[in-house]
């Protein structure tokens, strides 16, 4: 059976995320409720039994590792793992990842150690469910160097992404990266046969992110001081090697921006959430927490999520996620909110100290209204606060106690709003 190493990428700064990415990896972003964003490449490695995988990364990596420590623990009778490969100093690289093959081929040392057949490269940020042995096989059976995964998109979708020209066998003959809104890019437009039923009009072949190299490609193509797959590697790559087209026609989003974040959690909510997380056939693997179920006194729930551990009293929840452990008082409403949850309960001796402290609980306070808004984990939001209800014109950007971006109200990581604070 053929080897195939498995490597995600953590990605660098996640400054699109901020201050979600202020303390933690973008990879370690808490996600619909009870997930980390590496959940999802990670679940669709172990669901097609890909189990030998390595992370990429370099940034605030401490709770990523701890997550991957608690999650991640396969059996001593496999060959499985996943490990966390953080940017080092060697005698050969004293320096930081300086892009996306940058990162690997600083770590091909580790890589080669399990002599692999096949390279699967993934992304750290994206929301998406794919069948990776199908792909492995179709890029078997194309006799391909390289296949790229790719979507469909509208040419206002293209602008922002590395757009493929490929021909009805599924070769690729061209790659352009971030045409512009301006850019001609007519000869781009996706063959009848790999267009996707949902895009209207002309649609165009847009990159995942997603690759399978040969090994022995793979080491050929980062033999040079190329430092990014899409913007050099690829464009070279196509020139010189065969390199195919995996088209996939599921739900597919980059989840590396506040508003399509915010977005992503929020649908998970709805009534037919366009990411299925309910699949038992292949599901979305994370730390097991040892919690109560949640409780709902006196509350009503309306197109909601709660994950494990919560206690809701007497509150109006719509359309909104609640993380694990999160605590919200009698007579609170929240209305499109993500709420992270907290990493501890807190003790009644703990609550005095606050009393006396004059800081609020972790969780929400009695009366307080929040509105299209990220709560991030320990946060304290005092009683009879008010976040983005208010007719209070204030533009995007990083204030005392909140960040708001693209019009999303975000409340850092242990954040405290003192009661009646408004927003």
């Amino acid at each position: 059976m053929a080897e195939v190493l498995s490597i995600i990428l953590g990605g660098g700064k996640g400054t699109r995320l901020f201050p979600l990415t202020q303390t933690r990896a973008k990879p370690a972003v808490p996600f619909g409720g009870k997930y980390r964003i590496i959940d999802i490449p990670l679940s669709n490695c172990i669901n097609a039994d890909l189990k030998q995988i390595y992370i990429l990364t370099q940034f605030n990596s401490a709770s990523l590792h701890i997550h991957i420590a608690h999650a991640y623990v396969f059996d001593h009778f496999s060959k499985g793992f996943v490990e966390i490969l953080a940017a080092e100093q060697t005698l050969e690289h004293t320096g930081w990842f300086e892009g996306t093959a940058d990162a690997v081929r600083k770590n091909l040392l580790h890589f080669k150690t399990h002599d692999p057949d096949y390279y699967i490269i993934l992304s750290g940020d994206q929301l998406y469910r794919m069948d990776l042995r199908d792909m492995l096989k179709s890029h078997c059976d194309s006799g391909a160097a390289i296949t790229i995964a790719c979507t469909s998109v509208s040419r206002e979708e293209a602008s922002q992404l590395g757009i493929l020209k490929a021909s009805k066998q599924n070769v690729i003959s061209e790659f352009l990266e971030k045409p512009g809104p301006v850019k001609d890019i007519s000869d781009f437009k996706a063959p009848a046969e790999l267009k996707k039923d949902s895009v209207a009009g002309d649609s165009y072949l847009a990159s995942m992110g997603i690759y399978v190299f040969n090994a022995e490609a793979m080491h050929k193509c980062l033999d040079n001081q190329f430092t990014d797959f899409g913007k050099e590697v690829i464009p070279s790559a196509i020139n010189e090697l065969k390199v195919n087209a995996y088209t996939f026609d599921g739900y597919w989003e980059d989840i590396g921006t506040i508003l399509s974040f915010y977005n992503a959690n929020i649908n998970l909510a709805s009534i037919k959430p366009m990411f299925d997380i309910y699949d038992e056939e292949r599901p979305i693997y994370t730390r097991m927490y040892n919690l109560p179920p949640s409780k709902m006194n006196f509350s009503s729930m309306n197109q909601s999520i709660a994950s494990t551990g919560c206690i809701i009293t007497n509150s109006s929840i719509t359309n909104t996620v609640v993380g694990v452990r999160t605590i919200i008082e009698s007579g609170a409403s929240l209305n499109g909110v993500i709420c992270m949850g907290a990493d501890m309960y807190e003790t009644e001796a703990q609550k005095k100290v606050n009393m006396e402290k004059r800081i609020p609980n972790v969780g929400i306070g009695k009366g307080s209204i929040i509105k299209g808004a990220i709560i991030d984990k320990n946060a304290r939001i005092g009683e009879g606060c008010r976040i983005g209800i208010d007719s209070i014109n204030r533009s995007d950007g990083t204030y005392e106690n909140c960040s708001i971006v693209d019009g999303i109200i975000v409340i850092p990581k242990n954040a405290v709003l003192y009661p009646g604070t408004i927003i």
